[in-house]
């Protein structure tokens, strides 16, 4: 069975009317697309499973019942992404980027559905064996007694089958650092090619709810008890790769058609399946508006590019018995392949093919650089530790001044001095990290003079109140820049962080090539044809789900800054910044934090001095305004 019947199959089961195990009983759940890799949600970086999309209606802040009528449930099959596993891939199962299967109950349904739809699905619809299921052993200092409920359950459906009981670290799901629901665990294993009993799914079963974090619940050393929720949830994940893994009878996950079709080799040893994780991860990243840089999501992105680069190197010199190799010209193809395969094979990943060209130059301009990266940086580790010389140890000073002075990444010293038998110093080498912020930061309040900000959102700063009148005035202007970018140019035009001196406002934005000059020039029009009309610039207060069926834009860049002074400004309800006399008709609407001018006239001429490059597929304009 392909991976593709797989997804189909599970979103049909769990959208079926009727014909249910459970007495007749319809199993209609709303099919609900992915969501994006990035995600709405600030407390995270990038989405990490099925359940984000859902979190409101698990709070309680959104009613599912309204939003989704007639529906028990959601099912969904998620785009997710764990930063946490990155070093670990590899192996037979560890990767960063990965579909979720999943479906959800929001007081629809519970412990017996949920099981019973499980058990259904792998023994009858995927006509698996499963070799065990795990429940929850009890923590009575907690006030959660034993699973027994599931435990009957699954005898009910299978008196011969093996149940384990386990506890809270394996099968109890908490809050991590915070309160808030939580509860116990069932999962399924069963075998895969290897004789090896694989975990496919987990059923989290939100019943409690916790006033503190998972690690105070593990210790138990306050000694609170949970409370139980009033309406409990249902939150399953299923990663397909496992699953198919078990239902194609391959040992790894990269031998199932979800890496070696996709891809159109055989990612066989460390390399080759490093490589076809990060390559895969890459594009779904950039399809999704993530962009490389140093921090945030675009830094995560650039480091899977690099390593995927590194890995490509290796493989073309390398014999895997068979296997077909990757060399750094075959990284474009094995980008086409991706897309194909996973843009055809589901509607969600449509993205892929419509920003194919995009992906492919981001990419190219990233292998460019790197490339002259990793021949300095090399050149200088081979100075001082000959491709010859086997031992010894590779200072921190050494190691920061490589990172620093050509952008050499710390993973690729740590390969290269492990495959040598070099000593890395990976604590000295953060102490000279953080020693260089500091002199950094150092350096940067002296720019500033000391002297103290009336204003200061990390995107507008102002010293007093003649220099909050022109950032106000820039700021609304910067505003204003990207609705005419995106009307000369296209809505692939996304902001991707800025920020607002007294002097000029810089604005970048994710756009795939340089501007023509013609162009430039209808968006300088553009933005003072809109001055000269002096329109209203408004203000609504809504909350996040309304404000975005207004259209208002709220894109948020990978380096966690925006037009509007990055997402972590915006909490639920948010600010609604619209230019004309309603929301409705209104010619530019934000999420926004403000400051902004009453009316477009008061905001002068506004000019574009320059527009540049700054990165893979990213644009920068300078722009300021005159009396």
């Amino acid at each position: 069975m392909s991976s593709e019947e797989i997804r189909r199959k599970f979103l049909e089961f769990f959208s079926a009317r009727g014909g249910s195990a459970l007495g007749g009983k319809e199993r209609g759940h709303a099919i609900v697309p992915s969501s994006s890799l990035i995600p709405d949600d600030p407390s995270v970086l990038l989405t990490t499973a099925g359940m984000q999309q859902f979190k409101k209606y698990f709070t309680g802040e959104l009613d599912f019942t309204k939003d989704y009528p007639g529906k028990i449930g959601a099912a969904s099959c998620q785009k997710s992404f764990r930063t946490s596993d990155i070093d670990e891939v590899g192996d037979e199962r560890h990767l960063t980027f990965f579909e979720m299967l999943g479906n959800f109950s929001f007081g629809g349904y519970f412990k017996k559905d949920a099981i019973t739809y499980a058990y259904d699905f792998i023994t009858k619809e995927m006509g698996l064996e499963i070799s065990y299921v795990t429940i929850f052993e009890g923590k009575e200092d907690i006030g959660v007694p034993k699973d027994t409920e599931s435990r009957d359950i699954w005898k009910s459906l299978d008196p011969n089958l093996k149940i384990i009981e386990q506890g809270m670290d394996d099968v109890f799901w908490g809050p991590t650092g915070s309160s808030g629901p939580c509860g116990p665990t069932t999962e399924i294993y069963c075998k895969n090619g290897a004789g090896q009993d694989i975990e496919v799914w987990n059923i989290v079963f939100n019943q409690y709810l916790y006033p503190g974090s998972r690690e105070e619940l593990n210790s138990g050393a306050t000694g609170k008890k949970l409370e139980p929720l009033k309406i409990p949830g249902v939150d399953t994940g299923m990663g397909l790769e496992r699953l198919a893994m078990v239902k194609q009878g391959t040992k790894t996950i990269f031998e199932t058609d979800l890496f070696k079709e996709a891809l159109k080799f055989n990612p066989q040893g460390k390399p080759g399946r490093v490589f076809s994780d990060h390559i895969r991860a890459s594009a779904f990243l950039i399809a999704d508006g993530v962009l490389p840089s140093n921090k945030g999501a675009g830094y995560i992105l650039r480091r899977l590019m690099r390593r995927a680069i590194v890995q490509s190197q290796k493989l073309a010199h390398e014999d895997e018995g068979g296997g077909s190799h990757v060399t750094v010209s075959q990284i474009s193809e094995a980008l086409k392949n991706i897309a194909n395969f996973y843009g055809n094979a589901f509607n969600d990943y449509k993205n892929l093919l419509v920003n194919e060209n995009v992906i492919h130059q981001v990419f190219n301009d990233e292998l460019e650089k790197f490339m002259k990266t990793l021949n300095s940086g090399f050149r200088e580790l081979h100075r001082l530790h000959s491709p010859e010389k086997i031992g010894g140890k590779l200072s921190a000073k050494d190691a920061f001044n490589i990172y620093q002075s050509y952008g050499f990444p710390r993973e690729v010293m740590k390969d290269f001095c492990e495959e040598r038998g070099i000593q890395f110093d990976d604590k000295g080498f953060e102490e000279e990290f953080k020693a260089h912020q500091e002199i950094s930061r150092a350096g940067q309040e002296k720019k500033f003079g000391g002297h103290g900000l009336i204003l200061n959102t990390g995107e507008l700063k102002a010293a007093n109140e003649e220099e909050l009148k022109k950032v106000t005035r820039l700021h609304t202007a910067t505003h204003m820049l990207q609705q005419a970018l995106r009307e000369v140019l296209g809505p692939e035009v996304k902001q991707a962080g800025s920020d607002i001196t007294v002097e000029r406002t810089r604005f970048d934005f994710a756009f795939s090539r340089k501007l023509k000059q013609e162009e430039i020039k209808a968006v300088e029009e553009k933005v003072n044809a809109k001055i000269k009309e002096d329109l209203p610039m408004q203000k609504v207060v809504l909350s996040k789900a309304e404000a975005e069926k207004t259209g208002a834009l709220h894109f948020f860049s990978a380096q966690g800054g925006s037009a509007s002074g990055g997402k972590e400004k915006y909490p639920d309800p948010v600010n609604v910044y619209f230019i004309g006399k309603d929301l409705e008709t209104a010619w530019s609407k934000e999420f926004c934090g403000g400051p902004h001018v009453t009316h477009t006239g008061e905001i002068g001429v506004f000019k574009i001095i320059k527009e540049e490059a700054v990165g893979s597929g990213l644009r920068r304009i300078r722009g300021a305004v005159e009396p």
